[in-house]
């Protein structure tokens, strides 16, 4: 399997450097790149120290580590961030938006967010039809609470 390059800016020497465990995981953990202190329902963009040339065709998807919430109690507040190959300017640093749900602070190098790349979705095209003949699950929120 080929392996894709990614060309990367670090904004300083203090930003640990991102790192690729094989075999353990296919996301790739986002650092705080500052110290910032949040109290409940302040909204900032924190900056996570990196920015990124993603190869052609290809773009990023970053979310919260799954212990975001219980360790910072801060939501992304767009849900899942999208950055294309595109965003890569001198100016393009990658950043977090969020929102502070308790009184927080947050260190600089402390994971609190995570990525991984995906190719672009191909070209699709949409056919109406009258019916769909898949077997009916039962609507939304069909497969109980266990």
């Amino acid at each position: 399997m080929s392996e894709e390059r990614i060309k990367i800016q670090y904004l300083n020497d203090e930003i640990e450097k991102l790192c690729y465990i094989d075999g353990k995981s296919d996301w790739i953990d986002l650092r705080a790149a500052e110290d910032v202190e949040l109290k409940k329902g302040d909204f900032a963009l924190i900056h996570l120290g990196v920015a990124m040339k993603l190869p052609k065709g290809y773009e990023a998807c970053l979310i919260p580590r799954s212990s975001t919430y219980k360790n910072f109690g801060i939501i992304q507040t767009n849900h899942m961030g999208l950055i294309d190959e595109t965003y890569c300017g001198p100016n393009d640093w990658w950043r977090m938006p969020v929102l502070a749900m308790r009184d927080t602070v947050i260190h600089k190098n402390d994971r609190i967010c995570q990525f991984r790349i995906q190719k672009h979705q191909p070209a699709i095209s949409f056919e109406e039809v009258a019916y769909l003949e898949g077997e009916d699950r039962g609507g939304f929120g069909s497969t109980g609470k266990q």
